[in-house]
C-alpha cells in the first residue's frame, strides 16, 4: 500500500517519493519521440538504462532500425501469482510548435502544470510507472504480484511496428501474463451531488481505414454533368451524419450512464440512452461515440486541372466500429453512402472485446480501493473507448486488458481535448495522485 516519504526514490530523503514524477515526465517530454522521428531508439535506451540501474534486465527489440520497444520483468512479493502486464508507449503524435503557448518538447513545469507533447498521451504513465517501480525495488516493498513492463514503439500508428510486431514475433516476452493495464481509463469525471466517477476502459472500438471512390468519364468542365465524381462523392459523404448510424447500447457505456443518472437522482432509460449523456459533463462526447459506429472523412483527392471534370474522386474514412460487430457496421456504412460509390477496406484492427469471465471483479475491486485511498468519493464504472490502444494486439495472446491510468483532474478541464491537441499539459497534482493510486493498486491486485 502507499506510504509516506521514502529515500532512494526520485527526490531527496526529505521529499515525498511521488514528487519525483513531474521532473521525470519533463525529462521524457524533452526526448523527441514524435511518430516517424529519430527519437524512439534513444528514449528506449534511456528507459532501459533506468531499469538496469534498478537491477532489472530489460530487453530492447526493434521491428525496424530505430523503432524500439523495451520489455522488463519485475519480481513480486508472491512469485506464484500471474504477472501483471503494464503496457505504455514512448511515441507521441507530431506537434506544430507555432500553435503552442510553449515549445511542445520543452517539458516546461509552470504554475503547477507540466507542458508538452506526451504530457497526457502517454508519457505521464511512463513517468508514474518508473517512479513507483523504482521506489518499490529500492525499498524492498515489492508489488503483490510480478510485473511485466512494456514500453512500445509506434502506438500512434496503430502499433504496427510496436505492439503488433512484438506480439507476433516475441510472444515469449509476455509469457504468463493473463491481465494487463494501460492507457485509456481512470480519469476523474465529476457528477451531480458532489460525486465523482473514474471510468475504467474494458473495451474499445475497432478501427478501419476505408476508401470511398466515385468514377465517371472525364469531361470538359463547361458541361452540365450530373455524374461529376466530385459531386457524387460529396453527396455520399454528406450522408455520413450521426443520424445515419443507429444507437447500439452496450453494457460498457450503460454502466457509466446508470452511475451518472443515479448521482443526479434521474431515471436511466435504456430505450433513450442519449437523454442521459448530458449527465456526464465533459465526458458526454466520449459517451456519444460509444453508442454507435462512426465514419469520418479525413482525406480527399480529385482532379488534375481546373477545366477538366475528373474521372474519379477519392476519400479516406476513419471508421470506428463497436467490437465484434464489423458486418453490422458495413451494412450501416453502405446504407449511408448509397450505391453510386465504391468502398474498399484499406486497413483494420479488431478492437478490444471484454472477456465475460476473467479478472474483471478482482481488478475493479482493487482499482476502487486504490482510488478511494486518495479520493474518498471515488466510484468506478466500465467504459468503451472510441479510440484505440495497444490492448487490441495484446488480447491476441489471451491477455485481458483494462485501461487504468488514474488521474484526478481539476473540474472544468476538457481532458480529451488535450489528447493530440494544442498545449497538451497535465497538473503536477494529478501526476502525484496517479503515482500514489498506482502504488496502492500494485499492493492490492
Amino acid at each position: 500500500m502507499s506510504d509516506g516519504p521514502v529515500g532512494g526514490a526520485p527526490g531527496s530523503d526529505r521529499q515525498p517519493w511521488w514528487e519525483g514524477v513531474a521532473p521525470l515526465l519533463s525529462d521524457l517530454i524533452r526526448m523527441d519521440t514524435q511518430i516517424g522521428g529519430p527519437g524512439e531508439r534513444s528514449a528506449a535506451e534511456w528507459v532501459a538504462g533506468w531499469l538496469t540501474d534498478d537491477g532489472l534486465v530489460p530487453v530492447l527489440i526493434e521491428s525496424e532500425p530505430g523503432r524500439s520497444t523495451v520489455v522488463a520483468r519485475v519480481p513480486g512479493a508472491d512469485p506464484t501469482l500471474d504477472p501483471l502486464l503494464i503496457h505504455m508507449h514512448l511515441d507521441v503524435v507530431p506537434a506544430q510548435a507555432a500553435n503552442w503557448s510553449v515549445p511542445p518538447l520543452s517539458g516546461e513545469i509552470a504554475d503547477g502544470w507540466v507542458w508538452g507533447r506526451g504530457a497526457v498521451d502517454m508519457k505521464n504513465m511512463v513517468a508514474t510507472v518508473l517512479t513507483v517501480v523504482r521506489r518499490r525495488l529500492r525499498t524492498g516493498n515489492l508489488s503483490r504480484r510480478p510485473l511485466v513492463l512494456a514500453f512500445f514503439a509506434d502506438e500512434e500508428n496503430a502499433g504496427v511496428l510496436g505492439a503488433e510486431w512484438a506480439v507476433a514475433t516475441h510472444p515469449e516476452l509476455f509469457e504468463g501474463c493473463r491481465t494487463a493495464i494501460g492507457e485509456g481509463g481512470g480519469w476523474s469525471v465529476p457528477l451531480a451531488g458532489g460525486q465523482r466517477v473514474y471510468p475504467l476502459h474494458v473495451a474499445e472500438k475497432g478501427w478501419a481505414a476505408m476508401a470511398v471512390t466515385a468514377t465517371a468519364a472525364p469531361a470538359h468542365a463547361s458541361r452540365v454533368y450530373d455524374d461529376n465524381p466530385v459531386r457524387v462523392l460529396s453527396e455520399a459523404l454528406g450522408r455520413l451524419t450521426s443520424d445515419r448510424f443507429p444507437i447500439h447500447l452496450t453494457t460498457q457505456i450503460e454502466g457509466l450512464l446508470r452511475v451518472a443518472a443515479d448521482a443526479a437522482g434521474a431515471v436511466f432509460d435504456p430505450a433513450d440512452p442519449q437523454a442521459s449523456l448530458h449527465l456526464l459533463g465533459s465526458e458526454a462526447a466520449n459517451g456519444a461515440a460509444a453508442l454507435r459506429h462512426t465514419a469520418n472523412p479525413t482525406r480527399l483527392r480529385a482532379g488534375v486541372q481546373s477545366n477538366v471534370i475528373p474521372g474519379d474522386a477519392w476519400a479516406e474514412l476513419d471508421c470506428r466500429y463497436l467490437p465484434g460487430r464489423w458486418d453490422e457496421f458495413l451494412g450501416e456504412l453502405h446504407a449511408a453512402l448509397g450505391d453510386r460509390v465504391q468502398v474498399t477496406e484499406l486497413a483494420r484492427t479488431h478492437g478490444l472485446t471484454p472477456q465475460p469471465a476473467g479478472a474483471g471483479p478482482a481488478f475493479f475491486a482493487a482499482a476502487t480501493q486504490a482510488l478511494r485511498s486518495q479520493d474518498a468519493i471515488a466510484s468506478v464504472a466500465p467504459i468503451m473507448l472510441s479510440g484505440g490502444t495497444d490492448a487490441t494486439h495484446l488480447q491476441r495472446l489471451g491477455i485481458e486488458c483494462f485501461g487504468f491510468n488514474p488521474v484526478l483532474l481539476p473540474e472544468g478541464l476538457d481532458f480529451w481535448a488535450l489528447f493530440h491537441g494544442v498545449d497538451e499539459r497535465v497538473p503536477v497534482s494529478s501526476l502525484e495522485f496517479s503515482a500514489r493510486v498506482l502504488d496502492d493498486f500494485l499492493g492490492r491486485f
